[in-house]
């Protein structure tokens, strides 16, 4: 996914010299491309995600569209009061990008495990969050945000994401995207634990449950009338994120819920209000908190019979 961010935002920055880049010092490997094209729409503030933000804001109001870039929780919980004072409360046109949410950088312990960063950054009013689910999202949302008006939020994976979509006609912000069709069961997947909906969905076929599944490429604002009409229309409602249950993608869509007077059954699979006190790599830490396929198929037969 990051790979694919940079290449969108080059060519999109080729074309507006508005666009500008900010790193905190980190994602050079990455980031060389942007600069060798467009050097004078790059900065590198140091591991100073503070003041990374803070001079977004200021070159924002100024008339730029910024992009600040680092890993897990750096750009978004190290910095959320220059996020919330000096971007989102001035409606400043900043748009902070996370490598490495969930597990990505499960290796590396809690401290960049990236596991709150949705809940706190839809809490913050006027900033609309973004969780691409494979490279075609991306891509999308890349070139969406960079059109949009005001803070925004794009939380990417790392890489080799499992690909759901050949290409997306006419993407929309705030709208969920239709995989398929099926029945009793619905599943909204946000982000890259996609793969493990569609493993699990396999499994779910040879049982003789056949999902409906969608993904969510926008948290905030949330695709109501798909809410909706698979709220009508299903039995069970399972949202899928790499992320904590409180205030996240599965919190969203049960606020929507709360509001019908009759709905679906809802089922969150995520993390269960805690912090990984494990390390590992990604698919490791998904088994062991309980978002791995198996564990998806496990929860939905239990659901449902």
């Amino acid at each position: 996914m990051r790979d694919t961010f940079v290449r969108t935002l080059i060519k999109l920055a080729q074309k507006d010299k508005n666009i500008e880049l900010i790193t905190g010092d980190l994602g050079f490997g990455v980031l060389k491309p942007f600069w060798e094209a467009v050097p004078d729409q790059f900065i590198n503030a140091g591991i100073a995600e503070q003041n990374m933000t803070t001079v977004a804001a200021g070159m924002a109001l100024e008339g730029k569209t910024v992009f600040t870039y680092s890993i897990g929780n750096f750009p978004t919980l190290r910095c959320l009061e220059q996020i919330r004072n000096d971007c989102a409360y001035h409606h400043a046109n900043v748009k902070i990008v996370c490598v490495g949410g969930g597990f990505v950088y499960g290796a590396l312990g809690m401290s960049h495990q990236a596991t709150e960063d949705i809940a706190v950054m839809r809490a913050l009013p006027d900033v609309a969050v973004f969780c691409p689910g494979d490279l075609v999202e991306a891509e999308e949302i890349t070139k969406a945000i960079a059109a949009y008006p005001g803070t925004c939020y794009l939380r990417l994976g790392r890489g080799g994401e499992k690909r759901i979509h050949e290409k997306l006609e006419q993407f929309q912000i705030g709208k969920a995207i239709h995989v398929r069709q099926g029945s009793r069961v619905a599943i909204f997947s946000t982000g890259a634990i996609f793969e493990e909906v569609d493993a699990a969905c396999s499994e779910l076929h040879k049982k003789g449950i056949t999902p409906t599944i969608y993904t969510f490429p926008t948290v905030k604002p949330i695709d109501w009338d798909v809410i909706l009409q698979c709220a009508s229309s299903h039995e069970l409602i399972v949202t899928c994120e790499e992320h904590n249950l409180s205030g996240g993608f599965g919190s969203a869509v049960a606020e929507v819920l709360a509001e019908l007077p009759a709905h679906a059954r809802l089922l969150r699979i995520g993390m269960n209000d805690q912090y990984a006190t494990l390390v590992g790599n990604q698919k490791y830490l998904r088994e062991q908190y309980a978002m791995s396929s198996r564990h998806i198929v496990d929860r939905i037969e239990a659901a449902l019979f």
